[in-house]
């Protein structure tokens, strides 16, 4: 299969047909943003971070690069004027729902985003999406699901598939970006199950089990 080759940040990159321009970059050691990408996992496109100029025949567009496929003789520019702005701007937002998230803070030093540009939400999830894909997509167990659509929009652990899946599992504790899912199982256990948790002997693996509890640090509103 011949190569594509295309021009990201002034390098000359090779990729495969039907990778994306975020695989391409990736690949070449190129970073791009992103806060719902994961290499398990099915392209999603729900952070938008991972927003690159794109320059073919003439045209620049902004396009999303876990998303956008690679072409032959494209141009991308990860980081530029306007694609910093967009950045700054949908960190500000995202921001508004999770304000300590470490990843979020991170890229608000970066970009210069203004933690206390929107008013704050405090749902504390960001809607990555990651949980409810992994749980789906590699475990296939559908315990934890979007419900609702639009600004009401939420993820929400399936108490019933919950309550004989979630404890001995957690990996997507691990994945989430603000620590959220953790606390939703929590709160889903306390309400449809409480005191049902299993609670087999304990052994090496429970304890790796519980060393991935991501502490949950209450935010002052």
């Amino acid at each position: 299969m011949t190569d594509i080759v295309l021009n990201i940040d002034g390098k000359e990159v090779k990729a495969k047909a039907g990778m994306t321009v975020l695989e391409a970059a990736q690949q070449a050691g190129i970073y791009i943003p992103t806060l719902c990408h994961h290499e398990k996992l099915e392209a999603f496109g729900g952070c938008r971070l991972c927003m690159v100029e794109v320059e073919s025949r003439g045209w620049t567009s902004y396009v999303v690069s876990c998303l956008y496929p690679v072409a032959k003789d494209i141009v991308v520019r990860t980081r530029s004027p306007k694609v910093d702005n967009i950045r700054k701007v949908l960190i500000e937002e995202l921001l508004a729902h999770a304000p300590d998230a470490p990843e979020l803070v991170k890229m608000a030093e970066e970009y210069g985003s203004d933690r206390n540009r929107f008013a704050r939400e405090a749902s504390f999830c960001v809607l990555c999406g990651l949980c409810v894909r992994y749980c789906d997509e590699v475990k296939q167990k559908n315990a934890v699901s979007f419900f609702d659509n639009g600004s009401v929009r939420q993820i929400a652990f399936v108490p019933e598939v919950a309550k004989k899946e979630c404890w001995e599992c957690q990996e997507c504790f691990a994945l989430c970006p603000t620590s959220y899912a953790q606390a939703a199982y929590l709160l889903t256990e306390a309400l449809a199950f409480p005191g049902q948790r299993k609670t087999p002997a304990k052994s090496a693996k429970d304890l790796a089990l519980k060393s991935r509890m991501i502490p949950i640090t209450p935010v002052a509103m």
